[in-house]
């Protein structure tokens, strides 16, 4: 009997140092949330406890940490450019939970004009559009926009004024 248990527990560490791997392997590439490394040795078939010991690892050794994570991710998204709506939308669908995305946002806010770069980026899209109906126009720049997460109110407003 011990020398089941011992396989057994034999296949569990190679299980759990192969999740590990395979996580490492996903990190080398671009920074990620700690749900979508769970999500992805999900899908790799590996067992939950091997996924519980990867992660574990890798947030004591702060490989994975969510909050800079979200502030990485914010940071090379925010020049697209994207609405705060837009950003918190992607970071939700990343699994971030909701107080993180929160607190990482609310660091941006205080150097982001909406209205700015909303203007910036309308008279951009208008210059592209001349020559067509004013109103095909501005509907389309409008829904632009709203694809790109920007506040409806803000760009009416920005709009309006065109």
């Amino acid at each position: 009997m011990p020398l089941s248990f011992s396989r057994a527990s034999t296949q569990d560490r190679d299980s759990e140092i192969k999740a590990r791997e395979y996580a490492f392997f996903l990190l080398k590439f671009r920074l990620r949330s700690e749900a979508e490394i769970s999500q992805r040795l999900k899908r790799k078939n590996f067992s939950d406890k091997a996924i519980e010991s990867a992660l574990r690892f890798l947030k004591e050794k702060k490989f994975i940490d969510d909050s800079n994570f979200t502030r990485a991710w914010i940071n090379s998204r925010i020049n697209k450019p994207l609405g705060i709506r837009r950003l918190r939308e992607e970071l939700k669908a990343k699994g971030v939970s909701e107080e993180i995305i929160d607190a990482r946002l609310d660091e941006i806010k205080a150097g982001y004009s909406e209205e700015k770069i909303v203007r910036q980026v309308a008279e951009e899209r208008l210059n592209k559009l001349k020559g067509i109906d004013p109103q095909v126009v501005r509907r389309r720049v409008f829904n632009y926009l709203m694809r790109r997460g920007f506040s409806c109110g803000v760009i009416m407003d920005v709009l309006k004024n065109k």
